[in-house]
């Protein structure tokens, strides 16, 4: 059956067409009769206004275009319940788009989201190049969000990734530990940063001969990967501080397939506190982003280029915390004492 139209809902109601137009668009022009009248027809007909339709009219889409890098990390999930409930509440709505881990991915993703006339885009850790993402700004507003970006037309709300990678460190240290190892994230969102947040924390607590880091990719088989790199050869860690809670995951997996306990033998740092550190058979010591908080932050950012008239760029920075959970104690010559 075919969908109803506004000239369905006219006759049903017995007014016309402009009329309903004006009921649709809660124009205070319509008498109260008319509109009950309107409405019932509506609700008889079960009528969804073409939303399409609507925006060339209006030339507004009330839509915000979201294009994740990943959507198999967990990390999202709460980012976009933010971003999700703060459009909301601001009168849009919500597309979302992903580029599968891959700059090419993302830049098709984002020009799909730009054909169907969204009105600003949220970036979540994209791995495109500056230049690209510049692009897409002069298009429409864009905020990149868990990336850093020094562009005058985009703003950006991040994480502190060197005190965060800075706390993960200094909780290793403190229990004892010398030989730190990093799996990193690869040329993924923040890696350089956390990168960067574990060499200096090591050498400014005079550990610089004993850093060590394995390329990782912010995956589970990542994180295994880094694992066998950093056991097949080289002096072993005692601790290892994941570049993300995924990457964390696929190391634990690789040190039991060793035969070696979490932490007696080997103590293991995520980062982002997600869903899969808080698992009660994880219980992973991590890094805390305030992740719903974020995504709400990247709308408000948004909005004010949306609907007003802001051409400064700004760039919210949110801190992280550590959320100490039982992947982490004293390396085990400390335990014995020697």
């Amino acid at each position: 059956m075919s969908q109803p139209t506004i000239v369905d809902i006219a006759r049903r109601a017995g007014v016309s067409k402009s009329l309903v137009s004006l009921v649709l668009r809660d124009s205070p022009k319509v008498s109260e009769d008319k509109r009950q009248a309107v409405l019932r027809a509506v609700e008889e007909l079960d009528y969804r206004p073409n939303l399409m339709a609507r925006s060339l009219v209006r030339r507004r889409t009330g839509v915000l275009g979201v294009m994740l890098s990943d959507l198999h990390n967990t990390f999202f999930a709460d980012v976009l319940d933010g971003i999700d409930e703060r459009a909301g509440e601001g009168g849009y709505r919500t597309l979302l788009a992903t580029g599968h881990r891959r700059a090419r991915g993302e830049a098709e993703a984002i020009e799909s989201l730009l054909e169907l006339r969204t009105e600003g885009l949220i970036l979540a850790a994209p791995r495109l190049a500056a230049k690209r993402i510049a692009e897409a700004s002069r298009t429409v507003p864009v905020v990149v969000l868990a990336r850093a970006v020094r562009l005058s037309s985009v703003d950006s709300v991040t994480n502190d990734e060197r005190a965060g990678s800075a706390l993960a460190v200094e909780h290793l240290i403190g229990l004892g530990h010398e030989w730190i190892a990093h799996i990193d994230g690869g040329s993924g969102a923040g890696a350089a940063g956390r990168r960067s947040g574990y060499q200096r924390t090591m050498e400014r607590h005079g550990l610089g001969d004993r850093v060590r880091t394995v390329r990782g990719d912010y995956t589970e088989a990542g994180g295994a990967e880094g694992v066998r790199r950093l056991f097949e050869r080289g002096p072993r860690p005692t601790a290892i501080f994941a570049a993300n809670d995924l990457s964390a995951l696929g190391a634990l997996g690789a040190l039991e397939r060793l035969g070696l306990r979490v932490p007696e033998d080997v103590s293991v740092v995520g980062y982002d506190n997600t869903s899969i550190a808080r698992l009660g058979h994880i219980d992973l010591t991590t890094i805390a982003q305030p992740r719903r908080e974020m995504g709400r932050a990247a709308v408000d950012l948004l909005l004010e280029r949306v609907d007003g008239d802001r051409r400064t760029p700004r760039r919210i920075v949110v801190t992280p915390s550590l959320v100490v959970g039982t992947t982490t104690g004293p390396p085990a010559e400390r335990k014995g004492g020697h």
